[in-house]
């Protein structure tokens, strides 16, 4: 199906899942919603999830790249091939209501300031829990999934805006790509969609929470459950890549002791982890990138639409 025929291009980010492709495409099968069109970027597997693409869904278009490139750079493969009104982010380990979909694309018509929208994630392995009910912005230099691991009781059930989408799970508007860009490819991995959240609210898109929409999540399916070098590393560096290109001047005066906090956290718990080591490569290299993302800040705050008060207000959506 051509991009030409279609508003929605739905993109599914693989590397390695061939058994969680299955569950994933058949629930995007199941939706009842307008003709769309399905793009999975493979990021260089090394399974056989090619080879079950072309044998049990040909109508898939499927978009190989020979090596693993990292998450966000794949991301942006996929957003430049996609070429549609709307493009749905989806990792390989979800799977969706057959009405999730529609219920997105409502939101993002209703609310054409929207520039993206964010689903109800629960867990897959126990769905009466909440995997996250969109994003919210730590001042300490990052984001975290509001509700994750609380009951779904209710509490979440509302539609509101929050301060952006997990980049697992969201539908972003074409317009909004434009304008903001694509993912942050230096991240390589984490903290690529609270980046373009926050440069997304900078140029004055929200994101809308779609509560009747729900997905259900694996959780840390491809890139392994628990904590190890190669999270650490990415979870320590980026955070100081964030704060440099997203905060305003006048936001980093205010807010610097939570931004010196949260450093000093990471510090504790690269301790703790016995992990100093990779803690201070990830120090090394943050330092090393600080001038391609001192160029970056100028890029991100050319495009800046709202004050630093607005800002603040923003920040505090959903808590």
């Amino acid at each position: 199906m051509s991009a030409a025929s279609v508003r929605l291009t739905v993109v599914v980010l693989n590397y390695d899942g061939r058994a969680l492709l299955q569950a994933m495409l058949a629930s995007l099968e199941s939706q009842v919603c307008e003709p769309f069109r399905t793009l999975v970027v493979d990021n260089g597997s090394s399974d056989d999830s090619r080879e079950f693409l072309a044998a049990a869904h040909p109508e898939v278009e499927v978009l190989a790249l020979e090596r693993n490139i990292g998450v966000t750079a794949a991301l942006n493969r996929g957003l430049r091939r996609a070429g549609t009104e709307y493009v749905a982010l989806f990792n390989n380990d979800v799977e969706l209501e057959p009405d999730c979909l529609a219920e997105l694309l409502a939101g993002l018509e209703a609310h054409p300031q929207a520039g993206s929208v964010a689903p109800k994630m629960r867990d897959y392995r126990d769905r009466g829990l909440l995997d996250g009910a969109g994003d919210l912005l730590s001042w300490r230099g990052g984001g975290r999934r509001r509700g994750h691991g609380q009951p779904d009781d209710g509490r979440y059930d509302d539609a509101e805006e929050v301060f952006g989408p997990c980049g697992g799970a969201a539908v972003l508007r074409r317009t909004a790509l434009e304008r903001v860009g694509g993912f942050e490819e230096s991240y390589f991995a984490y903290y690529e969609d609270i980046d373009w959240a926050f440069r997304a609210q900078l140029a004055g898109f929200h994101c809308r929470y779609v509560p009747s929409a729900v997905v259900y999540h694996h959780g840390s399916a491809t890139l392994g459950r628990g904590f190890n070098d190669f999270n650490g590393y990415h979870l320590w560096r980026n955070p100081v890549w964030l704060v440099c290109r997203c905060y305003p001047a006048a936001t980093l005066v205010r807010h610097l002791p939570e931004v010196l906090l949260g450093q000093l956290g990471n510090l504790y718990r690269a301790g703790r982890e016995r992990r100093l080591r990779v803690w201070a490569r990830a120090m090394r290299d943050a330092l090393r990138g600080m001038p391609a993302a001192l160029r970056g800040r100028r890029e991100v705050q050319r495009r800046r639409t709202i004050g630093a008060r607005e800002l603040e207000r923003r920040a505090r959506l959903g808590t």
